[in-house]
C-alpha cells in the first residue's frame, strides 16, 4: 500500500534493460523516442496530482498552523497509541513481503529468510528513487547467485499477486462509493457496475492461475515478446505455491489497511468501520493505476485520492492527509532508510570485493 505499492508490477521494461546490461558486457539498444514520451507523461501526471493535492490542501492561509497544531495533539495525545501499533506492525509488514519473496525465490536455487529479508529491504532502498522502482527488482535479482532472468519473472509474479489483491479490495470500495454515491436511484446502471466489478475480478485472476494464455498473448504483440523469457518461469510454479503466495499477498495487505486505520483514528477520523474500510481499499486502488515515476511520485496520488474519498464520507481533509502522509513515512521511507545499512553487503558489491 510497495507507499502502498506494493502491489503494481510496474517497472518490467528498466528491469529487463537493467538485466541486460548486468549480465552483458555489451551496450543495448538505445531508447527509443516514444519512452522519452512516457517518461515526461508520467513527470506531467505526477506534477498535475501534487498541484492539485496543493490547490485543495494548503491553499488556505492557516492550513499549515492547522497541520502543526493537528500533529501536536494527536502525537502527545490519545492519538499516540494507535501510531505506536501502526509502526509495531511496519515489520510484520515487511515480514510478509520477506517471506512471499522467500517462497517465490526458493523455487529458483536455495535461500535463506534471512537473505530474502535483506533482498527485499535493500530493493526497497533502491527502488525509493529510480524510475518505476526498478530498484526493488535489482536489489532482489542481484543477491541471487544464478537464474537472474528467471528472478525477473518471479519477482513480477509476486508484485502482481500483490496486485491481485489491491484490485479485488479495491474494486468492491470503490464499488460502495459508485452505488451510495454516484448511481443511487439507477439500478441498472448499478447492475451494470456489479457485472463489471465482477468480470474485472475474472480478469485479473487469469493471468495468474492460467499464465500461459498471458505468454501466448505477449507473443502477439512484437515489443511485448521480449518479457516471454522472464515471464517463462510462471507456469512452473504449482497452483499451491500460487495460493500460499496469493494468502501472504492478502494478509500483508491486510497488515497496510490495519496501519491506515490505527493512524486514522490517530488523527480523529471517526468514520464508520465499513465505509472506513471502502475508502481505505479505493485509495490503494486509486493509487496503484496510476503511473509513479519513484516512491516521492506516489506522494500525492494517495493523498489526493484519500482525502476524496474520506471527504464523501463527510471527513476534513487535513486530518485523512495527516493519516495519508504518516503510513508513507512509517512504511516507506523509515525502512528505506534502514536498507541502506545493508546495500553494502549486496551479493554483487560482495563478489567483486572478492574479486580484486
Amino acid at each position: 500500500m510497495q507507499s502502498y505499492n506494493a502491489g503494481k508490477p510496474a517497472g518490467t521494461t528498466e528491469a529487463a534493460l537493467l538485466l541486460r546490461s548486468a549480465n552483458s558486457p555489451e551496450k543495448g539498444p538505445a531508447p527509443k523516442k516514444w519512452g522519452r514520451w512516457v517518461f515526461w507523461g508520467k513527470v506531467l501526471v505526477t506534477l498535475l496530482t501534487l498541484g492539485l493535492l496543493y490547490n485543495s490542501i494548503f491553499a488556505e492561509p492557516d492550513t499549515a498552523a492547522a497541520w502543526r497544531t493537528l500533529l501536536a495533539t494527536s502525537l502527545r495525545g490519545a492519538g499516540r497509541v494507535p501510531v505506536l501499533w501502526a509502526l509495531a506492525l511496519v515489520p510484520l509488514n515487511w515480514g510478509l513481503e520477506a517471506w512471499k519473496w522467500y517462497r517465490l525465490a526458493r523455487h529458483l536455487e536455495p535461500v535463506t529468510f534471512g537473505r530474502s529479508l535483506r533482498a527485499v529491504l535493500v530493493g526497497l532502498t533502491l527502488g525509493f528513487a529510480t524510475p518505476n522502482r526498478v530498484g526493488d527488482y535489482a536489489g532482489r535479482i542481484l543477491e541471487l547467485k544464478s537464474r537472474r532472468v528467471s528472478a525477473l519473472g518471479a519477482v513480477f509474479l509476486g508484485r502482481y499477486c500483490q496486485l491481485v489483491a489491491t484490485v479485488l479490495a479495491g474494486v468492491a470500495g470503490l464499488l460502495y462509493f459508485l452505488l451510495t454515491f454516484y448511481l443511487k436511484g439507477y439500478p441498472a446502471a448499478g447492475l451494470g457496475v456489479v457485472v463489471s466489478a465482477g468480470l474485472i475480478g475474472v480478469a485479473v485472476l487469469v493471468p495468474l492461475y492460467r499464465s500461459r494464455l498471458l505468454l501466448a498473448a505477449l507473443g502477439l504483440w512484437r515489443p511485448l515478446r521480449r518479457f516471454r523469457p522472464a515471464l517463462a518461469i510462471m507456469p512452473t510454479y504449482p497452483a499451491r505455491a500460487l495460493h500460499a503466495v496469493l494468502a501472504i499477498s492478502v494478509l500483508r495487505y491486510a497488515v497496510f489497511c490495519g496501519q491506515f486505520l490505527l493512524l486514522l483514528t490517530a488523527y480523529g477520523v471517526g468514520s464508520p468501520l465499513g465505509p472506513g474500510l471502502a475508502a481505505v481499499a479505493g485509495t490503494f486502488l486509486l493509487k496503484s493505476l496510476v503511473p509513479s515515476l519513484n516512491a516521492l511520485a506516489d506522494v500525492g496520488v494517495r493523498e489526493l485520492s484519500a482525502t476524496h474519498l474520506f471527504g464523501l464520507l463527510g471527513q476534513p481533509a487535513l486530518p485523512v492527509l495527516s493519516a495519508s502522509l504518516s503510513l508513507w513515512v512509517i512504511n516507506i521511507a523509515l525502512p528505506s532508510a534502514a536498507g541502506l545499512l545493508l546495500v553494502p553487503g549486496l551479493r554483487v558489491l560482495r563478489d567483486k570485493r572478492a574479486g580484486k
